[in-house]
């Protein structure tokens, strides 16, 4: 046993469990099962061409190294990312705890009520800040948060609005330069004009639906919007507000000047800067916009018995119900992230918060006053967190960069200084002793900060905020602790069980792979630090590119899209601008199967694409025939396929060639959803079977964890005539020669999770990569095998394989009663977290085991679903009075003095005998999805709630 290999960590079946499996699925070798699989014409011929496979040693001494080429400076760049203080207790049991990291999105409410609590604070805390009526459970980034407003306020514009096609959206010249690139990317394809300019010079026209502010604005000048907005409303334009989440527990928050929808990053709430990510933002709005705001929102109901429980709100508006008519393509949000915002919230509390804040403030202006003292100039006549400075940029640059310390450089005599957190009294003095360097003058000394407050009082917050009994009570270390600790026994994650779940891959977060996001070499980073501070990074995502150019067989690869919906959404962009490069504006025609996922066609629309869904064959296979006849009937627009490969039915199509090229031969491009690329690494690849780009999900194929529903990485990899096209950024340039403007807010997307992604590469290398798309070949396979007789799957491929997962046939269940949700609820009961129920086809369930998962686990999983399948049988249309429809049982039914059951506590929470070794409790009853979105409540109870009578 070659026990430093990392293959053998990662790879769950042991070498002597081989025979069985392959006996149990009647192939006499792994090579036969592959070969059964995909169609020999799209195998590749030769192995990746990769270096060899370190050891997780030699990787942590290579990852060290290549962080110490990072020069972590003290960045006082500002742009919306500041260093903050990570919380020790935060770090170690949210950020590096597997309980927290490895849980899936909570579609599951009885098995996420942890999690689901932990968002619920993330929402009140953005209500209580912003001033709003709703918020949602985070975005991505600031700059997508942004175009989601803008999109939000497109949508709900009035009748006449719509009926005059008003489409002119105003634009803050003090908005965030990322901010604004993304929104001339989002904006163009739906038909909004945006016009940048001065707001207090705005027109307030007729021709305008919306605008969007910066507060305070990216240099740091904080302006009173309450007349702007109101005027605003007088003539039908609602207004966004982009606000440093910081500063609103000092400033007046924009819900009270009567913003629509306030939005912005929770970064500075003990996030790392991460060279640019991950990091939640957020998103509030008014509560009449409910049914059109982006992303999940976390509500509050009731389960089976009464008892509060939460779940994820209003889910008719995800893209799989609306498709193309969605008004945005988001199915990820950043959970860990805004988890442990939210957390940072409960720890400091509103005096916390307001605490730092006043640090951060008086930092600020004690800095100001010195440096005005020393005659220089500060041209922000009210600042929160940065001022600007008149100074000689160039002769400035040379003494901060000497002394490590970074500023932003507006212009060749202008400097933006912003403060944050981590900055003290001893870095203030650093920063006076530069100038007064610079000019050539004596640096005084100081040792107290200002307590002025420099901005008017009518921006001055007066309400109050976070007066919940969560965010007042848990302020020492043991507390939280044991506060997240509780929470974290309510969740079911990766590190108890299995999570089968078909198209989402849940796979192993390999701690050696995890390890290097702690590191302040590597989380230390401002994503627009000069380049040669970064070269650590910079080292890495090149190398990260061409690793995954070398696995996809495509020319170029861009890492900015940082979502798995981003990356289709950048894909189409891309093949949008390939076609208008040549001059083929009229191709907005996107073809897509039936069987695509939900945010394909949403994708589509956001691109400015038409969609025209082509039909399916009853085995799941792509109709050639009827593609054929609408890609000739609409060849002159055609613009792309949108097509998953294997398919969302967990099979390789044979015809996938014929397909590609028949598309190809009529003017369009092919976009390949790599939701499904973990049955093809080191197999075959999206260049090989045809494509043109694809996305890969970094959270899926290459191990980055789902972290209760993000982070995730959606890069998009192009064949060579789409490289010049990849996204850049306007602060530090990327992409190609003719790129399109920003996908996401941050030159590299979420950089920082980027290392996990490297080291599983680095750490498999080829042959390791093969073996693991092998075995997750084969343990999908092995369940397939083991479960027949008892379940029917409902696809197969030529002879007779499964890819890398399969859908079970739950629909004649029906006849006893049983609906696939039972199914699902009871499989909780077992201690396993439900496959993907439902999708792509109703009423069934949707299996993917991955390579990691070990023998004995596959067999539990299996014996689960055997005993379940004999509970069927036992049940009766006429008496829904059994195990399956009661499912799931809680501790607190189970011990309860009443019983009222016709089957045993014993059957109810220990129906098998591995069970009672390691019980997972349910902490909640059947929530009630309808109940909840009938009181929609998505945030902490009031304070009133918590008062005596």
């Amino acid at each position: 046993m070659k026990t430093d290999a990392f293959a053998l960590r990662h790879i769950g079946p042991r070498e002597n469990d081989l025979e069985h499996m392959l006996k149990t699925i009647g192939a006499a070798t792994l090579d036969q099962v592959i070969h059964e699989t995909i169609p020999s014409d799209i195998r590749l011929k030769s192995d990746l061409d990769l270096e060899p496979a370190m050891t997780e040693y030699e990787f942590a001494n290579h990852i060290q190294k290549l962080g110490n080429k990072n020069k972590v400076f003290q960045s006082y760049i500002g742009l919306g990312y500041n260093a903050a203080i990570i919380p020790a207790v935060i770090q170690r049991n949210v950020f590096e705890n597997p309980g927290w990291y490895t849980a899936y999105t909570p579609y599951q409410a009885e098995i996420a009520q942890g999690r689901l609590e932990a968002i619920l604070n993330f929402q009140t805390m953005v209500i209580e800040l912003t001033g709003m009526e709703i918020a949602n459970a985070s975005l991505l980034d600031e700059g997508t948060a942004a175009a989601e407003a803008m999109a939000l306020l497109f949508d709900v514009r009035s009748r006449d609005q719509k009926k005059n096609n008003i489409n002119k959206f105003f634009v803050s010249e003090e908005i965030l330069p990322q901010t604004l690139s993304v929104l001339q990317t989002r904006s163009t394809p739906i038909g909004v004009e945006l016009v940048v300019g001065n707001y207090e010079t705005f027109d307030f026209s007729s021709e305008y639906f919306g605008a969007i502010l910066q507060y305070p604005g990216k240099f740091g000048q904080v302006h009173d919007y309450t007349a702007f907005i109101a005027k605003a409303a007088k003539n039908e334009i609602k207004v966004a507000v982009a606000a440093d989440i910081l500063s609103l527990a000092k400033l007046t928050p924009p819900g009270e000047m009567g913003a629509a929808v306030v939005l912005g990053t929770t970064q500075r709430f003990g996030i790392p800067l991460g060279y640019g990510g991950p990091h939640a933002a957020y998103f509030a709005t008014k509560e009449e916009y409910k049914r059109s705001m982006p992303g999940r929102i976390i509500g509050v109901t009731v389960d089976t018995d009464g008892n509060r429980a939460l779940r994820m709100a209003l889910q008719t508006r995800e893209q799989h119900i609306k498709r193309d008519k969605a008004t945005s393509n988001i199915c990820t949000a950043q959970v860990l992230l805004s988890v442990m915002a939210g957390m940072y919230a409960v720890y400091h509390g509103p005096k916390g918060l307001q605490y730092i804040a006043n640090k951060v403030h008086a930092s600020a202006a004690t800095l100001a006053n010195e440096l005005e003292k020393l005659g220089l100039q500060q041209t922000n006549t009210a600042f929160f967190d940065t001022i600007v400075i008149k100074a000689n940029a160039q002769k400035v640059k040379a003494i901060a960069e000497q002394n490590e310390i970074n500023f932003y450089y507006i212009d060749e005599n202008t400097i933006s200084i912003s403060l944050n957190e981590t900055t003290s009294i001893g870095d203030l003095n650093k920063i006076i002793a530069v100038f007064a360097s610079a000019k050539g003058t004596q640096a005084t000394t100081i040792d107290s900060l200002s307590e002025t407050n420099h901005f008017p009082e009518n921006v001055n917050r007066t309400s109050t905020f976070l007066q919940h009994d969560v965010f007042n009570k848990h302020h020492s270390e043991t507390a939280l602790m044991r506060y997240i600790k509780m929470l974290e026994r309510k969740d079911l994650a990766l590190n108890h069980s299995m999570i089968s779940l078909g198209s989402c891959t849940m796979k192993l977060n390999a701690a050696s792979e995890m390890l290097p996001l702690s590191m302040a070499q590597w989380n230390n980073i401002h994503p627009f630090a000069p380049l040669d501070q970064a070269q650590g990074y910079q080292e890495m995502l090149a190398k990260l590119e061409q690793q995954l150019n070398v696995i996809t067989g495509f020319s170029g690869t861009t890492l900015q899209p940082n979502s798995g919906a981003q990356g289709e959404y950048a894909g189409l962009m891309v093949i949008r601008a390939y076609h208008q490069s040549r001059g083929d504006h009229q191709r907005n025609i996107a073809l897509i199967p039936s069987s695509a996922h939900g945010t394909n066609p949403a994708s589509a629309a956001m691109a400015g694409m038409k969609v025209v869904v082509t039909k399916t064959l009853e085995n799941g296979n792509i109709d050639v025939e009827d593609l054929r006849e609408k890609a000739i009937l609409h060849k002159d627009n055609l613009s792309c396929l949108m097509v998953t490969y294997p398919s969302t039915h967990g099979v390789f199509e044979s015809a996938i060639k014929e397909i590609t090229q028949l598309i190809h031969d009529n003017g369009g491009q092919v976009y390949m959803d790599g939701a499904n690329m973990n049955a093809q690494v080191g197999l075959t690849n999206p260049a090989t079977i045809g494509a043109d780009v694809c996305h890969l999900n970094l959270h899926k194929t290459f191990a980055i964890p789902h972290g209760g529903g993000g982070p995730g990485v959606g890069p998009i990899c192009v064949a060579p005539q789409l490289v010049p096209f990849l996204p850049t950024n306007p602060v530090i340039p990327t992409g190609g020669e003719n790129a399109i403007t920003a996908i996401s807010a941050a030159p590299w997307g979420s950089a920082l999770v980027c290392l996990i992604s490297y080291g599983y590469i680095c750490m498999l290398g080829g042959e390791g990569l093969k073996q693991s798309t092998e075995y997750a070949i084969l343990n999908a396979n092995y369940i397939k095998e083991k479960l027949n007789g008892h379940y029917d799957t409902l696809y197969s491929g030529e002879m007779g394989r499964a890819a890398h997962e399969m859908i079970l046939e739950c629909r004649p269940f029906k006849e006893k009663g049983i609906e696939v949700t039972d199914i699902a609820k009871r499989l909780m009961d077992y201690g396993f977290h439900a496959p993907t129920v439902s999708f792509p086809v109703a009423g069934t369930l949707m299996i993917e085991p991955t390579e990691s998962e070990n023998l004995e686990e596959l067999d539990r999983f299996c014996d689960a679903m055997i005993a379940i399948r004999k509970e069927i049988e036992a049940a009766t249309l006429d008496n829904p009075n059994n195990v399956l429809k009661n499912a799931p049982h809680t501790l607190m039914m189970v011990t309860t003095d009443t019983w009222n059951f016709p089957y045993t506590r014993e059957a109810a929470a220990f129906p098998l005998e591995y069970i009672a070794e390691n019980k997972f409790w349910p902490t909640v009853r059947r929530a009630d999805e309808a109940y909840g979105d009938r009181n929609l409540v998505c945030s902490c109870a009031p304070i009133e709630a918590y008062m005596e009578n």
